[in-house]
Parts: C-alpha cells; sequence; structure tokens
C-alpha cells in the first residue's frame, strides 16, 4: 500500500502542499507582526511614577512602560541578580525615561520586585523636542522674555497655545531657509558655475561682468530682505520657554522653539488619544526625520524610493520589450539566440550586490566621469554627474530588473497563436504594423507582469543602491522648484536604506527598534500599491484584447 501510494505521487503534492501552507503562514505571522508592532508605535501610552528602591537609595523614576521580562531564577542568578530561595521567576521592565539630556539615555531596566509604588499622576507632561528626545516631568513655569506668564496648573493650557503659536512661526523659518533662501542660494551657485565656465570659454568680458553683477545684485538684495523677516521670525519664536521638573527634581528651561509637542497621556481620552495617534501617522508620513532618524517623519524616503522605482520602470520597460521583440521576432532562432537567452536567464541569479559595484565603477567613474569633463567642465573639482545619485541608481535597478522584462514579454509574445500575425500580413499589414497593432496590444498584459516583478524587486533592494546614490539623509529633495526641477544628479533617500540604516546603524537601538516595523510596514504597503496599480492595468489590458484571444 504505502509502495503504491509513493509510486502515484501523492506524498509529493503533500509534501508541497505542506511547504506552500507553511511558507503561507509564516509570511502572514510576519506581516501581522510588522504591522502590529508598526501601527502600535504610535500610541500615546500612559507615563507612570514609579517609588524605586536600588542600592538602598529610593528615587523617582518617570517613563512608558515599554516591555516586560520574566527570567528564571537560575538564569537571573547566573546574570548576578540576588534572589530567594523560594523565588521563581526575575520580572523587569524596560522603561522610557526619556531626558537624554540628563541622564545620558532613554532608557532603562528596573526591576518588579523593587518598584514600592505605581501611580499614573494627571499633570506629567510628555515634551517632544527636536533634539535629545523626549521628555517626561512636571510643569513649573512659562516664561515670556524671561518673566513667568504661568505657573503650576496654569501652565499647560497656556503653553499649549503659545507652542501652536511657536509651530506656526517655525513653518515659515523653514519655508525661508529651505525655499526662498535656499532658491537663492541656487541661483548664486548656477551665476559661479556660469562665471566659470566664461573663463573657460574665453568669454569673460565687460558685458558678462555687468549682466551677471546685476543678476548677483539682485539675489542679494533678495537674501537681505529674507534675513531680515528671518531674523524676526527668531526673535518671535524664542521669546518664550518652559521650564520643566525632572524626575530627579532638576529643573529645565526649555525655549518653545525646539519643542515639537506636549501633552499629558494620563488625561487624555480614547478620543483625544485616538486623534494624537493619527496626528503621529501623519507627522510619520509628512515630515522630515531627525534625531538620527529615529524620531520625526521619512517623507523623504517615501518620495526617494517612488522616484527611483518610476524612473527604473520608465528606462527598462522599453528596454526590455524591445530586447523580446528582437529576440522573439526578428533575430534568427539558433545558436546565438540560444546563448544570449541562457545569458538574460542568468543574470537574473546575479547578485544584486554585484550590479552595485558595477554602477558604481561603470555609471558612476567612467560614464558620469566623462559626463563632466564633456559638460560640466566649469564644475570642477566638485563632480555633478561622476558622484552616485539618483540617475545611476535608477539605471543601476533597472539593469538589475532587465532580465525579468525581456523573460516575461518573449513568454507573452510567444503565447500569440500564429495565425493571429498571418491573418494581419494576409490582410496587407506589413510587419511592423502587425507587431504594433496586434502582437504588442496582446502582450500587454505580459509586459505588464514583467514590470510588476521588476517594480518589487527593485523597491526592496538596498545593497547595491548603497554603492550608487543612497545616502542616510539627504538635504533636499531630488523634484523641486529650481531650475531643472527633476535633479537625477542628487542623492536621495530610500526605504530599505532606511531600515537598515535605523535598524543597524542607531546609537540609539531601543527607540530605533518601533520605527523599524513602522518603516517596514510602510515599504510593505508601498509595494503592495505600486503592484496593485500594475495589475489594474494588466487586467484591463486582459479585458480589453481578450476577444483577439479567442
Amino acid at each position: 500500500m504505502i509502495k503504491q501510494w509513493f509510486k502515484s505521487g501523492s506524498p509529493w503534492i503533500w509534501l508541497n502542499a505542506a511547504a506552500v501552507s507553511t511558507c503561507l503562514i509564516l509570511v502572514v505571522g510576519l506581516l501581522a507582526l510588522i504591522v502590529f508592532r508598526g501601527a502600535l508605535h504610535f500610541w500615546p501610552s500612559n507615563v507612570a511614577e514609579f517609588i524605586y528602591m536600588e542600592d538602598g537609595r529610593k528615587q523617582t523614576v518617570i517613563g512608558e512602560v515599554v516591555d516586560t521580562s520574566s527570567t528564571t531564577a537560575l538564569m537571573a542568578r547566573a546574570s548576578g541578580h540576588a534572589m530567594a530561595d523560594d523565588a521563581d521567576l526575575l520580572v523587569q521592565h524596560l522603561i522610557k525615561i526619556g531626558n537624554r539630556d540628563l541622564t545620558g539615555m532613554d532608557f532603562r531596566w528596573i526591576l518588579d520586585r523593587n518598584i514600592q509604588s505605581r501611580q499614573y499622576p494627571d499633570d506629567i507632561l510628555v515634551i517632544e523636542r527636536r533634539e535629545w528626545g523626549n521628555f517626561y516631568g512636571y510643569p513649573v513655569a512659562l516664561k515670556q522674555e524671561g518673566q513667568v506668564i504661568a505657573e503650576g496648573p496654569q501652565v499647560f493650557p497656556v503653553v499649549s497655545e503659545r507652542l501652536r503659536d511657536a509651530l506656526s512661526v517655525y513653518k515659515q523659518i523653514q519655508r525661508l531657509e529651505k525655499k526662498e533662501i535656499g532658491a537663492v542660494n541656487y541661483g548664486l551657485e548656477r551665476l559661479r558655475l556660469k562665471q566659470r565656465r566664461l573663463e573657460l570659454n574665453e568669454q569673460w568680458d565687460e558685458a558678462a561682468k555687468q549682466l551677471l553683477a546685476a543678476e548677483r545684485g539682485e539675489y542679494e538684495r533678495q537674501y537681505r530682505e529674507y534675513q531680515t523677516e528671518l531674523q524676526a521670525l527668531y526673535k518671535t519664536i524664542n521669546r518664550n520657554s518652559l521650564v520643566v521638573k525632572a524626575s530627579d527634581g532638576r529643573e529645565v528651561d526649555m525655549p518653545l522653539a525646539k519643542l515639537v509637542r506636549i501633552y499629558r497621556p494620563n488625561t487624555m481620552s480614547v478620543w483625544a488619544k485616538t486623534g494624537h495617534y493619527f496626528e503621529k501617522i501623519a507627522e510619520f508620513l509628512l515630515d522630515d526625520p531627525r534625531e538620527a532618524n529615529t524620531e520625526g517623519g521619512i517623507f523623504p524616503a517615501i518620495f526617494g524610493t517612488v522616484m527611483m522605482v518610476i524612473i527604473m520602470s520608465v528606462i527598462v520597460t522599453p528596454l526590455g520589450v524591445i530586447a523580446a521583440i528582437y529576440m522573439r521576432e526578428y533575430a534568427k532562432q539558433g545558436f546565438t539566440t540560444r546563448l544570449i537567452r541562457i545569458a538574460v536567464n542568468n543574470l537574473a541569479g546575479v547578485p544584486s550586490i554585484v550590479y552595485g559595484v558595477f554602477g558604481l565603477g561603470f555609471f558612476v567613474y567612467i560614464l558620469g566621469g566623462n559626463i563632466d569633463q564633456l559638460f560640466f567642465p566649469e564644475a570642477a573639482p566638485a563632480p555633478v554627474f561622476g558622484t552616485p545619485g539618483l540617475l545611476w541608481a535608477s539605471i543601476t535597478l533597472a539593469l538589475l530588473t532587465l532580465p525579468v522584462v525581456i523573460v516575461s514579454t518573449e513568454e507573452g509574445l510567444s503565447r500569440i497563436p500564429k495565425s493571429i500575425r498571418e491573418g494581419s500580413l494576409a490582410l496587407g499589414a506589413t510587419k511592423a504594423e502587425t507587431l504594433w497593432r496586434t502582437v504588442l496590444p496582446m502582450a500587454s498584459p505580459a509586459m505588464m507582469t514583467g514590470l510588476i516583478l521588476a517594480v518589487a524587486r527593485a523597491a526592496g533592494e538596498v545593497a547595491p543602491l548603497m554603492l550608487v546614490g543612497v545616502v542616510k539623509l539627504a538635504p533636499s529633495l531630488p523634484l523641486d522648484g529650481n531650475f531643472p526641477f527633476l535633479h537625477l544628479d542628487r542623492k536621495f533617500m530610500h526605504l530599505g536604506f532606511h531600515i537598515y540604516d535605523v535598524g543597524f546603524q542607531s546609537p540609539n537601538v531601543e527607540a530605533a527598534r518601533p520605527l523599524v516595523y513602522a518603516t517596514s510596514l510602510l515599504l510593505v504597503v508601498v509595494i503592495v500599491g505600486l503592484n496593485l496599480s500594475a495589475v489594474a492595468i494588466r487586467n484591463h489590458l486582459r479585458e480589453k484584447y481578450r476577444a483577439l484571444e479567442g
């Protein structure tokens, strides 16, 4: 019976089904973990005040309970903890205490057995800062130009209103510094390069000097106006400061200009926490990062990922389709064609880091260096295209995903019946017309399948991008309001590299861990969104040309 069962092939079917089911369960479990940890990161937790005994001294610890760990008595004794004879477990709590500028750390472990009391006072403030992370403490006073204007219970409502005004002023400062003054600096740099180009071409005469001097004078006038406006805004935003008392009794005077958000989680209702939750998600999606990428948002990484995938798709799709059309429709089927197909299939198995090394050596140093010498000699010795950037990253990933598009397109072309081609030719159409009006539309779903696979792989790649364009923090986006608007020579941020950087290069591991889950969740959402868009287009094309296939 068993021998016949094996001969029937049923065991291998069940084995394959078990393997597929196991993989599916693991993938779903991983996605569930990412969703749970990533989404929970933004929910405001209550802040506790612990009376804690350590080395015979009583101290106050304020913070959020992030994690709880239970260790067996045997392992606890091996780690150096004193344990009672009847004790079974050692329970520890990981507390986010913040106040890194005072304590030197954001997190600390405390023993549950040493906690004498735990309470959740209503007046504890959580203060999100632009530097040094969160601050936990009690409000003492609000000052305006050094004079106390509110104390005690009156501080929170007054400081909340003043902080809203400070944030509005901060946005104006950011607009002036990044957009207006940034445009002036960009214009001055273009004038400098233009002058250098004229000098190299021996065209730097009196007329050119006067023309550039007039343009430079206009930029300098605009710069002085912006600086005057900026000084007034800085004077306004630095007017107020908040005095807060930490858990150890020290008082800290913090200017409102350096604060992002103030709230009292212990008094917030479920609706208030829900509003705070969505506000934090919006900040995560739309703001720039801060605190070594462990705080703030990741909009530049989202933008860079999507921009790179779009440019890569624009490059790889026509190249892959043209190569597949030539090999299937025009090339003579023989040894050379088979060799090319083998080479294309083998390219799909080359490690991605090899493509990165090739992109760095050929695209960046050779191609980019020669472009700089031919078209941008005035920028020397600073490179323009002779350095990693968005263009070279997109081309490298296009080369990496090219075999996928070629194979998918060629398979789509091979499935089109020969009778359709013959019928078109019999009606008087040329081979090119047959290809353009009949064959390619019917093969378009297969092309979209190749593009879907290419996008899915490219959006998640990290290793080659580290060599050809991705950076930890990009000072400006590749797309802005300065001519030529799309700056393909600029470096950019990427979600995959952001996960690697925050998860493995961050100096603050505990603060970075929840952000890794949140960014991973976002990367999955971006990839799924791009794929669903391509799938919708493919299905539309498939339905459109289904009658031709019949």
